[in-house]
């Protein structure tokens, strides 16, 4: 409850807030739209777990505190009336009222013919499809391409590390998908705009990426040397946390959209997504920073990045076919889930003595520990 009362709280807060905006009807709709964030967003927890403990203890607090606030309100609330004003040329108030006042009918067009909020947002899913699909995407390559010693899917992960030692191939891949996307899959109207996004989308990646590497390796020359236990602090530290809130975007991009499926209202999609789900994925990653969970279940890092990059092929494809929203959160639970199995698996084929005979490999094909002490291959 130390970790997770205060999403709890935020939670009862804000059904209560939506029963007494819109009824029952949206006390339901809101908590619907808790439980699809936290679903959708558990890979992204297991990610950010990743990348904190890289961070100061500053800049931990910096993340879990401001860069929330940015998830909540700028994601779940300003982000998609940002797309309308940009879209359709409108300002910020109209879009806004826009978005407060719907059709009656629930129909995406006004009796006299102009579009509604959820139509403009739904029209310009092609392009935050293609940016957030090509930024992840890059995200699970240079993950999946890295050679590494614990493996989970070896028979896979072990072939593409080899793979990862020619350069650039994660961009080159990149690219290629997104050419793919924009020329096979995006309708004709969206290519361009498709292929644009998705080059901004990789450049981002590059750029922040390679900012927060650079600076990192200057103050670990400057401090301390390489060593795996310094924290970033200062630039490296903030190009992290920059990191971070892309990251965080490109993870909310499907559940923004997913949201119009459910409700367009700007206000319940707020509380829900917003308040609700982003409280719970900040518990979720405090609770995997301070336990080690990372470290005590070794697979889950993995098990996150291959929903990432299920995430990434579902955004690219959902350009010009519609994935529904449940196969999205499924798979990444998916993934997860079957990694934490495995994690438990080996944890236990470790502590029990009669099977660690220095010949013994796990299921997918990754020697333990005592074995690459030993340097059996």
């Amino acid at each position: 409850m130390r970790i997770f009362g205060l999403s709890v709280a935020v939670t009862i807060a804000s059904l209560i807030a939506a029963y007494l905006y819109g009824g029952p009807t949206a006390f339901v709709l809101c908590a619907i739209l808790g439980i699809l964030e936290v679903s959708l967003s558990f890979d992204n927890a297991v990610v950010n777990a990743t990348v904190l403990q890289r961070m100061s203890e500053f800049w931990q607090k910096l993340f879990l505190t401001v860069g929330i606030l940015i998830a909540v309100f700028g994601m779940r609330l300003v982000f998609p009336l940002a797309i309308v004003w940009i879209t359709a040329g409108l300002d910020p108030a109209k879009a806004f009222d826009l978005a407060l006042n719907p059709p009656t009918d629930g129909a995406l067009t006004f009796p006299d013919g102009s579009p509604s909020y959820e139509k403009l947002l739904t029209d310009a899913h092609p392009q935050i499809a293609a940016f957030g699909g090509a930024f992840l995407l890059m995200l699970f390559l240079n993950f999946i391409l890295e050679d590494r010693e614990i493996t989970w899917l070896s028979w896979i992960e072990r072939p593409l590390a080899k793979l990862g030692k020619l350069d650039m191939l994660s961009v080159t891949l990149t690219l290629l998908g997104i050419v793919i996307a924009a020329e096979v899959i995006a309708h004709n109207d969206d290519r361009s705009t498709v292929l644009l996004a998705g080059i901004l989308g990789t450049v981002t990646y590059v750029v922040v990426d390679g900012l927060g590497s650079m600076f990192h390796t200057e103050d670990l020359d400057e401090h301390s040397g390489p060593s795996a236990a310094v924290k970033a602090t200062g630039k490296a530290a903030f190009f992290l946390f920059l990191y971070l809130e892309v990251l965080d975007a490109s993870f909310s991009f499907d559940g923004v959209i997913g949201a119009f499926a459910i409700t367009s209202d700007p206000i319940l999609i707020a509380l829900g997504l917003g308040l609700i789900g982003a409280m719970f994925v900040r518990s979720i990653t405090v609770y995997l920073v301070r336990n080690g969970t990372l470290s005590e279940y070794v697979y889950l890092e993995h098990g996150a990045f291959w929903a990432i990059g299920a995430l990434a092929i579902i955004l690219l494809t959902s350009i010009g076919v519609h994935v529904n929203e449940i196969v999205t959160g499924l798979v990444g639970v998916a993934f997860i889930g079957a990694a934490f199995i495995a994690s438990v698996r080996r944890n236990r084929r470790e502590e029990d003595p009669a099977t660690s005979s220095p010949l013994q490999h796990n299921e997918v094909g990754d020697p333990a520990p005592s074995e690459r002490r030993q340097g059996v291959s």
